[in-house]
């Protein structure tokens, strides 16, 4: 029997953040490359492309920062699928 062992090998790292029309596609230090809908970040949705490209890694590469919009996502929550919680629409 096999088991996957969590390791540093493991560990989600981005190395590369590129965007398509609707997606935000990481590629990760592992060769793996992840492809999310960009419609589960709404600020990420209504950013120029300007924006979209003006990041910088956090964390060793465990994170990914927008300044201008105010924006942190962890690599994890994107690879996950994991939907941001859209405040503009709390009641």
């Amino acid at each position: 029997m096999n088991t996957l062992a969590k390791s540093q090998e493991n560990e989600m790292v981005a190395v590369e953040v590129q965007f398509t029309k609707d997606m935000i596609c990481l590629v990760l230090s592992d060769g793996r490359e992840v492809k999310t809908p960009l419609e589960f970040y709404p600020r990420l949705t209504k950013a120029t492309e300007a924006q979209l490209k003006n990041y910088r890694f956090i964390g060793d590469g465990s994170g990914i920062h927008w300044e201008a919009l105010d924006e942190d996502l962890s690599v994890e929550s994107i690879v996950l699928g994991r939907k941001a919680y859209n405040y503009s629409k709390a009641g």
